[in-house]
């Protein structure tokens, strides 16, 4: 069996190939300020909704990957109580729900703290406020006193993927990883971020929620490349979408004697993947506040508002009569009426498609 990462002495010494990874950090840094530059470019309500969106998505996908399902609304109501954001119709969330925002948010918004190990400690019990990890009683709000070994597989035949450091070297392992947290600042806090990810999940201090936890010290050091609390992308969605190579990675570097280029080249290759998935949604936040802002003054009503704003998120498949009179309750008269009035204005048009029934489109071209 190959030696882990940290059986090696000064194990923590990390090496990298800058050759390898110089083109994606570049590329990272770049987009983390277009990014910002086209956040600021939209107006106060529409970057508050970036970063709802963005915290909402980060805190359920992060759940997701430990293969927990947690309540997009709940957490969303959750975050927007927290930050004082005003939306409509606010559902209220569970113990657990609040737990895991709280860890988010106070990694998230209070970046510039050190990280210590009672902040840890409130963190891990917030995740599991119950002491219990599903129908298993954990060690909560303290290092592990147990040995840990990350297993898949049937009962008997279980194949293990990872040994944690061994218990009585959790307090001295992360003395230092807190001490190296805190104090180094010659590292660019992107590559940091990276770092610290790997270092966390190798130690692996805690019974459970070691992911999460990692995931949570991430966004801390991406908010502290930022300058800013505001999130606007979820590294989580995209490791998520990436999990099986995630593992992969770390399966791989955590044998290697302390070269991480490996995972630093995954890590910004996600990172970079992420900030895409962002500029996508942000167009789109930018192209619906621009309509807005060239339709202040014309007259229109609130079902029209309702299906214009959905044409401007996700809407599926075709807009017709039956469909917009089903969304907004009304008669097929009213919705027709309704159509014909934004059509009129220059706002919908109909698509070429002939056919009984007409559809309809958001007209693209902004008038000069």
């Amino acid at each position: 069996m190959a030696k882990y990462i940290y059986e090696y002495k000064n194990w923590t010494d990390f090496s990298w190939q800058d050759k390898s990874i110089n083109v994606v950090f570049g590329e990272v840094r770049l987009m983390q300020g277009k990014i910002i530059g086209q956040m600021n470019a939209l107006g106060f309500s529409a970057k508050e909704e970036a970063t709802l969106t963005a915290l909402t998505l980060d805190i359920i996908k992060s759940s997701e990957i430990e293969g927990e399902l947690l309540n997009y609304d709940q957490v969303r109501s959750s975050i927007a109580r927290r930050l004082g954001i005003n939306t409509g119709g606010l559902v209220s969330s569970s113990r657990h729900i609040e737990g895991v925002v709280e860890m988010m948010l106070d990694a998230t918004q209070r970046y510039n703290l050190p990280l210590t190990e009672n902040r840890l400690f409130g963190w891990h019990a917030a995740l599991f406020p119950t002491g219990y990890s599903g129908p298993y009683a954990i060690e909560v709000g303290r290092y592990r006193t147990g040995e840990i070994q990350v297993v898949s597989g049937p009962m008997g035949k279980e194949k293990v993927h990872y040994e944690a450091v061994k218990p009585e070297l959790v307090k001295t392992e992360m003395d230092k990883f807190l001490d190296w947290f805190n104090n180094e600042k010659s590292l660019d806090p992107v590559l940091k971020a990276a770092i610290a990810h790997f270092w966390f999940i190798i130690i692996h201090p805690f019974d459970d929620g070691n992911g999460r936890i990692g995931r949570a010290i991430t966004d801390m050091l991406l908010a502290s490349a930022e300058g800013s609390g505001e999130r606007y992308y979820s590294m989580s969605s995209q490791i998520l979408a990436e999990r099986n190579r995630y593992y992969e990675i770390l399966q791989k570097v955590q044998h290697s004697s302390g070269n991480i280029t490996e995972w630093l080249n995954w890590f910004l290759h996600c990172l970079k993947n992420a900030m895409l998935a962002t500029e996508n949604a942000t167009q789109k936040i930018l192209r619906k506040a621009e309509f807005w802002k060239l339709h202040e003054n014309t007259p229109i009503n609130e079902r029209q508002r309702l299906i214009l704003n959905k044409l401007f998120d996700d809407f599926e498949g075709k807009l017709q009569t039956s469909k917009w009179a089903k969304i907004t309750k009304t008669s097929t008269d009213t919705a027709l009426r309704d159509i014909k009035d934004l059509v009129e204005k220059g706002i919908l048009k109909q698509t070429d498609e002939g056919g009984r029934n007409a559809n309809y489109e958001l007209f693209d071209l902004k008038p000069e």
